[in-house]
């Protein structure tokens, strides 16, 4: 009997999750609800929704720190197993992936600011630290966006050969580097500064210009050109 008070079974067809999502719209749907939908069962405790709630709690309800839990945080939280956690995970990741699609190739970069939005979906949510750069044409329009190398929590090791490499591959005459900082901090470390200057250097022997160099996080996002320190 205990089982069957948790249950989202016994509720009215029209407050559960998934009816109630078909029945209205996903924006309808509260973010435990839309968790439950995850977590798809309870357990004889907590009903599914109860389960969302606990998901939610422990991430203080902020939906930016929810995108960065991994399955082992999950796994803490009392009738969350592996399975469950997995499916969290994967949905996460798929937003996370669909918020950084964007038409890059249609932006047309006159500033560093026109870029910021997309670059902050791309990398701000990562739990490790990556260095991605934009190649842009004569024309200001961006033939290329990759990441460079991936690393750990506080770095990550560049190579200034692959950028020109790819430089050089896509016909580019100008550069926009990017990393992020999973610490939250947007301040540029003197390895940053000392990089930037490097590549702007190396770039310089090409004919290509190093534009800026921005730092994005959840805070926001430091722009080296904007700062002049570039």
């Amino acid at each position: 009997m205990q089982g069957e008070k948790h249950s989202i079974k016994g509720w009215a067809k029209n407050d559960q999750p998934r009816e109630k999502l078909l029945r209205k719209t996903p924006e309808s749907l509260s973010d435990s609800e839309l968790l439950a939908i995850l977590i798809q069962s309870g357990t004889p405790e907590s009903s599914a929704v109860e389960l969302g709630e606990k998901v939610l709690k422990k991430v203080q309800h902020n939906l930016q720190k929810l995108s960065k839990v991994t399955v082992r945080d999950l796994m803490e939280i009392k009738g969350i197993g592996e399975a469950k956690a997995i499916i969290i995970v994967a949905a996460l990741e798929l937003g996370r992936r669909r918020q950084a699609i964007l038409p890059v190739h249609r932006i047309l970069v006159k500033s560093s600011r026109e870029v910021v939005h997309y670059l902050q979906a791309a990398l701000r949510n990562l739990r490790h630290e990556v260095f991605a750069v934009l190649y842009l044409n004569s024309a200001g329009k961006i033939l290329h966006f990759g990441i460079i190398s991936q690393g750990g929590i506080t770095g990550t090791i560049v190579d200034p050969r692959l950028i020109f490499k790819k430089a050089l591959e896509e016909e580019a005459v100008s550069l926009i580097l990017c990393h992020n900082h999973p610490s939250g901090s947007l301040i540029p470390s003197k390895a940053d500064k000392e990089l930037t200057a490097k590549i702007k250097e190396g770039a310089a022997y090409f004919d290509i210009k190093v534009l800026d160099h921005i730092i994005v996080s959840e805070e926001g996002h430091f722009s080296f050109a904007d700062e002049g320190i570039l």
